[in-house]
């Protein structure tokens, strides 16, 4: 660089006035017992709500609660792409149906509870833009005016040529050593760019990380010069969940085991921004035979992976909710016997109690709990809720049971 990096953060966000001080006073540390862990279920609102997003969720909440901390709901709605009308409300009114009741968050559309909110990431926009001009400042991040055409270019001179590691860094990086004049003229061209991180890192260095489930997990650094910001303002996720995690005040990230590739470059990031870094939890995914007794990942595809199968299927929701707690702790079902009456989010969750390999999801099991489940309600509360499922999918016979009630 031959410019001053200050210049260059007033001239990309001459607008912004606050420090990432300004944001840590507006976001204070929680006032927490010692231990309380505080998580956060961070889904993006692009469809139905999948059995294994149920299961992650649980994990998070459960986690909290066992530790007397918070669990919020975070709705990450940067890709609207992805998006899907009122996927928002899908998420949440799926989650009331299981009885899943979070500390904080998002509440519906358009509405949440707590005192660190937004809670929706497209609201947060301002916040990511301090962030990213104090990184700017401190030389750890620049402007890419690369179009599409030239990003594509390198990727085919980069496998033509059998790159082992693809991507915007090194030689292939063009914009990182743009001189500020050549900046300033972009600007006042009007070409569009996105931000991206100066990536320091070495391919040939490793780092060392101890994930909460998995014990010490070992790759290299990230030496891509990520996209923080893209050409409309907003964040991508690796960007904003650091910023959001930090300001929030979460203390363990508990996510699936498809984000461990993404690990490097969200370290670094915590690292860059002078945050402390919290814990990490990956987790395995929920998996199911195939025709040939092969274990697969369920996919959307597969019966039961929409939680609105369940219903459809005639399950009640505490029937599966108490199924997935039993892939989670194999003593749910002895601490179940041993109270019948608590609702199952007082079950003292234990992360060390979790398999790191993928749990196999097994109908017949959902049978057996859902058998145990019926048997300890009241015969008042099967009828509501049978013709209540009745009356949506088996009207025949739900005519039949209201007809005369006292008998059913």
């Amino acid at each position: 660089m031959n410019y001053d990096c200050k210049v260059l953060a007033n001239l990309l966000f001459p607008d912004v006035t606050e420090t990432i001080e300004d944001l840590e006073k507006r976001y204070p540390e929680r006032d927490l017992k010692e231990g309380a862990r505080v998580t956060r279920f961070a889904p993006s609102p692009t469809g139905y709500l999948h059995i294994g997003a149920f299961y992650t969720a649980l994990v998070n909440l459960l986690t909290a609660n066992a530790t007397g901390g918070v669990s919020y709901l975070r709705i990450e709605d940067t890709d609207k792409k992805r998006e899907v009308t009122d996927g928002v409300s899908a998420i949440v009114d799926g989650f009331k149906d299981f009885g899943v009741a979070f500390t904080e968050g998002v509440t519906g559309f358009g509405t949440e509870s707590g005192n660190y909110g937004p809670y929706t990431q497209s609201l947060r926009a301002g916040i990511y833009h301090v962030v990213a001009k104090a990184l700017v400042e401190q030389g750890l991040a620049y402007p890419c005016f690369c179009s599409a055409e030239a990003l594509e270019a390198i990727r085919e001179k980069q496998e033509n040529g059998g790159a082992l590691i693809r991507g915007y860094f090194g030689k292939w990086a063009k914009c990182r050593e743009l001189t500020l004049e050549d900046i300033e003229k972009n600007l006042a061209e009007g070409k569009p760019w996105v931000l991206r991180l100066r990536s320091e890192g070495d391919e040939e260095k490793k780092i060392i990380f101890d994930d909460v489930i998995r014990g010490k997990i070992e790759m290299p650094e990230n030496i891509i010069d990520e996209v923080l910001l893209k050409s409309d303002g907003i964040p991508t996720y690796h960007f904003a969940h650091a910023i959001d995690d930090h300001l929030m005040g979460t203390t363990h990230v508990i996510r699936g085991e498809e984000w461990l590739p993404s690990l490097a470059k969200h370290l670094q990031l915590f690292r860059y921004l002078g945050f402390k870094t919290p814990k990490y939890m990956h987790i395995a995914q929920i998996m199911r035979l195939d025709e040939n007794g092969n274990k697969k990942k369920l996919s959307k595809r597969d019966m039961g992976a929409n939680l609105d199968d369940y219903a459809k299927m005639g399950y009640c929701a505490e029937a599966v909710a108490e199924y997935v707690l039993t892939l989670l702790n194999s003593n749910f079902e002895e601490w179940r016997a041993a109270n019948t009456t608590l609702p199952y989010t007082d079950f003292p969750f234990n992360i060390k109690k979790m398999s790191a390999s993928g749990c196999l999801f097994d109908f017949q099991k959902l049978n057996d709990v859902s058998k145990n489940v019926l048997s300890r309600m009241s015969a008042e509360e099967v009828y509501a809720k049978y013709t209540a499922w009745a009356s949506e999918y088996d009207a025949e016979m739900n005519a039949l049971i209201i007809a005369n009630p006292d008998y059913a």
